[in-house]
């Protein structure tokens, strides 16, 4: 490996200056997030290798802007990304670094990644591929911060030494012009997925164990290569982990850890909280508390401003359709299967199966039908109390039958439950996973009987 710089041509440097800054980071007060990511389902057919983007209030319920479609699409490389990664810079922009590398075919060697520039959320822009070194190995899930005492960015990043999977880095002050890498953190066993949040002038590296599948954080006080120290024992939830991602909430006052499920075919996110970022005081967060966006993978989170949560959102536009999330199975959602309705784990095939567009109810207006997004035409009514998908006669008796009036949760006054039109002593349930109208008079009936609508 040569130590000379890694740079591209002048004219791309030149396109990334050209971006106007916004205002400057520190007059930035934060009050949503934004979340990237790329798509994967278990059968392929929601993949999709680009840069993707959503929004939350909270930090823990997301809303994926564009209709779950790619706002920023490589054209150069491989053509795809994965592991996208967002970050504020200090001219209070955005960078967008991401791996190089479409579909799961993962024995390539690659030492390029993807960049763009954001100044608002609202258009991505600067697109260029940058050399991180000239070993023959990967540059996979790419994560930056800003180190005052170089006065440059940091650009971490998983590769292989020879001799195991380790982190690099290289440092830059533009995402143009990189330096030569250096190794970042050797445990001594193989690693991957590394993503690093400074907070307090600490800095705190999280990263995937890939000899048991669990994921740790190690802290240190500069930042510097070789400078961590694990102060975790290993977190799991499923068969096992990857892409962590260390998120602190805009009150600063609480820490969420989130990673993927590792195996494409049980694509799901699980998350931790913690009030101690510096302590080994992890507890599960309970899949009622949060929503990521459907068939997301290996998501970076960023704080941002109201402004430019609703000038994204304005750009981009929120989801047309809507999912019923279970209040007492929150890992499964209302979805349609063969004409009937019921409860499945996420990810389920087709993802779209669990796309519902709320509208106005087909008897009454000030109620509420739902009309299938890969079937449109297609509306929930109930038939003999079971609840089926069914064409749109046209009929009055099956505007009544879709017909529904939602109401405060009956587990839960914050979620939703849903009454029927014209058998009003029943609400929509699930039943052995199957959806059905019933009347409620139990603690279980009401839990079966309450929804999160949500994204």
């Amino acid at each position: 490996m040569t130590s000379r710089r890694l740079m591209l041509t002048t004219a791309l440097a030149a396109a990334a200056a050209a971006v106007i800054p916004a205002a400057p980071a520190a007059a930035q007060t934060n009050a949503a997030y934004a979340m990237v990511y790329f798509k994967e389902s278990p059968n392929q057919t929601d993949d999709s290798y680009a840069l993707h983007l959503a929004v939350s209030d909270d930090g823990l319920n997301w809303a994926p802007l564009n209709q779950n479609r790619p706002v920023a699409v490589p054209t150069a490389g491989t053509g795809g990304l994965r592991d996208p990664f967002i970050m504020r810079k200090q001219n209070g922009g955005f960078a967008v670094l991401a791996t190089d590398l479409k579909g799961r075919i993962f024995n390539q060697n690659n030492q390029y990644i993807h960049v763009w520039d954001s100044a608002d959320l609202t258009a991505f822009t600067g697109y260029r591929r940058v050399r991180l070194h000239e070993m023959a190995t990967h540059s996979w899930a790419p994560t930056a911060f800003w180190d005052p005492s170089r006065n440059q960015y940091a650009v971490v990043y998983s590769a292989n030494n020879g001799t195991r999977d380790v982190f690099m880095v290289n440092y830059t002050s533009d995402f143009v012009t990189m330096s030569a890498p250096q190794l970042y953190f050797d445990p001594g066993f193989d690693v991957l997925d590394g993503d690093v949040l400074v907070h307090n002038g600490v800095y705190y590296l999280a990263y995937k164990n890939l000899n048991d599948q669990n994921l740790y954080i190690a802290r240190s006080s500069t930042g510097a290569p070789n400078s961590f120290t694990t102060i975790t024992s290993g977190l799991r939830q499923g068969q096992g982990m990857e892409a962590p991602l260390l998120v602190a909430s805009t009150s600063g006052r609480t820490f969420w850890l989130w990673g993927d499920s590792y195996s494409p075919a049980n694509a799901v996110f699980y998350a931790w909280q913690s009030t101690d970022l510096a302590g080994n005081a992890w507890s599960v967060l309970d899949q009622r508390a949060y929503t990521a966006p459907m068939s997301a993978k290996h998501a970076a989170i960023e704080p941002i401003t109201a402004a430019e949560r609703d000038g994204a959102v304005s750009r981009w536009g929120m989801p047309q359709w809507n999912r019923l999330k279970s209040y007492n199975f929150p890992d499964r959602y209302v979805r349609h299967a063969n004409g009937l309705g019921r409860i499945d784990p996420f990810p389920m095939e087709p993802p779209a199966d669990q796309q519902w567009r709320l509208v106005p109810g087909l008897a009454d207006a000030a109620g509420v039908s739902f009309e299938s997004v890969n079937y449109p035409g297609r509306f929930l009514r109930h038939a003999n109390y079971a609840v089926r998908l069914d064409a749109n006669d046209g009929s009055s008796l099956f505007a009544q039958d879709a017909t529904f009036h939602r109401v405060a949760g009956l587990a839960d006054g914050a979620w939703a439950s849903f009454r029927s039109h014209n058998v009003p002593d029943r609400y929509l349930r699930h039943y052995n996973y199957a959806l059905r109208i019933d009347p409620i008079g139990t603690a279980t009936a009401r839990a079966d009987a309450t929804f999160r609508v949500t994204y």
